[in-house]
């Protein structure tokens, strides 16, 4: 203990002194020595003495039910997780009968169920996956071709939620198995089909569309006195009179 911080009346002999507390592992914290003194006795007695956090106490955080501390995917192989009797997603399995049926008999036969989804219930759910990884904005979905409505693995629901949601049954998609809103799409759906790619006509090996312009030598720009001989073989031209053999008749 350090010094006396003060103290306080608790009722009839009766004070709690305060204490600093001197341990680093309790920095902020503080002493509280009860002590009380009984009717006409003459000596003071100490009643409890503990550690009350003070300004600046490390504090754990705010305690909170399990059910409350419990997030989607903790549930584990072999944990159980009871629904509250007061559970506002879920209703009476009776009252979702047409009022035609015998709700006794219902249940009696079994082919009821004790409880099922209220209206509160379906909003959630319908909120919980419209606004998830399977709905409508995912990077996926705004790169996919077409809408998981279209696709011929997109299996509805039944009932209300039918107009909304369906299951994926296309092996090959992420969503295999999973329930997807009819706005959601991927790659695989089943009328993708591959662009054909662009066909770019390769440049000619051999160029024999075009033609270069040449300069007219200068012996065929003058006159005649210019002119070759007859036996003079202009330039570019063949002589025809020369005896090459070729090899070949």
């Amino acid at each position: 203990m350090g010094e006396h911080l003060g103290f306080d009346v608790e009722g009839d002999r009766v004070i709690t002194h305060y204490f600093a507390c001197l341990d680093r592992a309790y920095r902020g914290w503080r002493w509280a020595v009860t002590v009380a003194r009984a009717a006409r006795a003459r000596h003071v007695t100490v009643s409890e003495t503990v550690l009350l956090s003070g300004e600046g106490a490390l504090l754990p955080p705010t305690w909170v039910p399990w059910s409350e501390r419990l997030r989607p995917g903790d549930l584990g192989v072999g944990d159980i997780l009871p629904a509250p009797a007061d559970d506002d997603r879920l209703v009476p399995g009776y009252t979702s009968a047409d009022d035609e049926c015998d709700h006794q008999m219902i249940w009696e036969l079994g082919l009821g169920r004790a409880r099922v989804l209220s209206a509160h219930g379906r909003d959630l759910a319908v909120r919980r996956w419209y606004g998830g990884d399977h709905g409508p904005h995912t990077p996926i979905a705004y790169a996919a071709p077409a809408q998981c409505s279209t696709c011929g693995f997109y299996w509805p629901l039944a009932g209300s939620l039918g107009h909304m949601f369906g299951v994926c049954a296309n092996e090959y998609a992420p969503d295999d198995g999973r329930v997807v809103s009819a706005d959601h799409g991927c790659g695989a759906h089943s009328e993708a089909a591959v662009p054909s790619p662009a066909t770019e006509t390769a440049p000619p090996i051999l160029d024999d569309m075009g033609y270069d312009l040449m300069d007219e030598p200068d012996e065929l720009r003058a006159g005649e006195e210019g002119k070759p001989g007859e036996d003079e073989v202009p330039p570019g031209s063949v002589d025809e009179t020369a005896s090459e053999p070729f090899g070949h008749s």
